[in-house]
């Protein structure tokens, strides 16, 4: 029977379902996604997506290297281009590491279709069905959805107001020994962290980066954030103190611009030979548009000063979150003080579940994520995150005035069935409290 007329008789939704190649089972739609269709919405006050406020960029001056860009090099931007990337930008990419003490050479760089596109890129190169990554608990997101898509199993490490902690990460990294299975990769986000918001402190990241040597695993280090702290003091990077055992994520879409997607990974000489093959596999060349625009951009603008208006334009709507959730949430509430990048991690008071409490809060016109999101194991129904980047900091204030009376009203209904496990009865018994402070 042809595909289109089992669509037709309705015997399958979708008549290729038993031709997908195992790994598709791990494809699942982002909670962060499955949100913007709501929080788009305009009376609604979205705490969710961790979208940058590019309105802060010097919009006409970017606009004005564009057309330079196109009108002096248009036949080079509209090209083809390298597979590693162009060159110059990738010279340029040193200075953009300076800060965070990374040194290196154009030649350790890739250029990827955002880091997102690293992040990929690399777990293709290392890991076959059924490897472990170890991740922290709680962790990115997509990254999550990266390692299921390649079929790894992912064991999370507990982390405390340090991040990642160094003896749970020995520990996990030995039971997975233990249990016959192979560990490939440690990924880590140790500055301004999403979804948690603390960072890893210099000798947190001396002790975790030990563990990992000793272990003879690979580490992976994620640092959007890490130009964006609010003290203008810049976390010096892992990647700084080790350059064969660890590859170094970074990304233009946080301290630029998202739409543009660029992104790099810095990488020991031959994971960047397996990393370059890999991209050219997945889409032939980075966009050349893209990347010329963003050396222009580099080239021409005083591009750390936008650096330092960014931090102050997130510094402002962090401390409107955190002021509006010290005055407005009720008793038991906890948060986590972000020194820098965009979210902080919200755990709710006891028994309450973020998860089945999103409904009413999307009622309210507030939206957030709730914490399973950042599990693979199902933690989190007590936690959310907050994200700060994007509304105005009046706006923040009004999504968490909205939040803490969802929240009081969920708990004024556990008060009604007798305790407040009883709400989260409701939805299935209560996962444990994470490691997480």
């Amino acid at each position: 029977m042809e595909p289109t007329q089992q669509i037709t008789t309705g015997t399958r939704l979708d008549p290729w379902i038993d031709a997908y190649a195992a790994r598709t089972q791990g494809l699942t739609t982002s909670q962060v996604r499955a949100l913007f269709a709501v929080a788009s919405r305009p009376e609604v006050v979205s705490l969710a997506g961790g979208m940058p406020f590019v309105s802060a960029l010097p919009l006409d001056a970017l606009a004005d290297t564009v057309a330079r860009l196109i009108r002096d090099r248009g036949a080079v931007a509209l090209q083809y281009g390298s597979g590693q990337g162009d060159v110059t930008l990738r010279e340029q990419i040193l200075d953009v590491m300076e800060p965070v003490g990374i040194r290196a050479h154009p030649d350790d760089i890739v250029i990827t279709a955002g880091s997102q596109m690293a992040l990929d890129l690399v777990v293709r190169v290392f890991c076959d069905p059924g490897d472990v990554v170890l991740v922290e608990a709680p962790t990115y997101i997509t990254a999550l959805s990266v390692f299921s898509s390649y079929q790894c199993e992912v064991v999370h490490v507990p982390m405390d107001d340090q991040g990642m902690r160094p003896e749970a990460l020995r520990e996990a990294i030995a039971s997975v020994k233990a249990s016959g299975k192979r560990a490939k990769l440690v990924y880590t986000i140790p500055s301004f962290h999403n979804p948690a918001g603390v960072t890893q402190g210099p000798a947190r990241r001396a002790e975790v980066l030990e563990v990992v040597r000793s272990s003879g695993l690979l580490m992976l280090e994620d640092d959007p954030y890490g130009l964006l702290g609010f003290d203008d003091s810049v976390p010096r990077a892992i990647r700084a103190d080790e350059s064969e055992g660890v590859v170094y994520l970074g990304t233009f879409s946080k301290t630029i611009a998202a739409g543009l997607r660029v992104g790099w990974a810095v990488a020991p000489h031959g994971v960047r030979e397996k990393l370059v093959l890999a991209n050219e596999t997945a889409t032939l060349c980075p966009s050349n548009f893209a990347q010329l625009t963003i050396s222009e951009y580099l080239a021409t603008q005083p591009w750390f000063d936008q650096v330092k208006v960014f931090r102050d334009v997130y510094r402002e709507r962090r401390d409107a979150l955190l002021e509006s959730l010290s005055s407005l949430m009720p008793a038991g509430t906890t948060w986590t003080v972000p020194g820098g990048g965009f979210y902080s991690w919200v755990t709710l008071p006891h028994g309450l579940d973020a998860t089945a409490m999103l409904p009413r809060a999307v009622a309210a016109m507030v939206a957030y994520v709730p914490g399973t999101g950042f599990y693979a194991d199902g933690q989190g129904r007590h936690n959310l995150r907050l994200s700060y980047c994007y509304p105005e900091p009046d706006r923040i204030r009004e999504g968490v005035r909205r939040l803490a009376g969802v929240i009081k009203d969920e708990l004024e209904i556990a008060d009604i069935f007798g305790s407040p496990e009883a709400v989260a009865g409701r939805e299935g018994p209560a996962a444990p409290e994470p490691n997480l402070a």
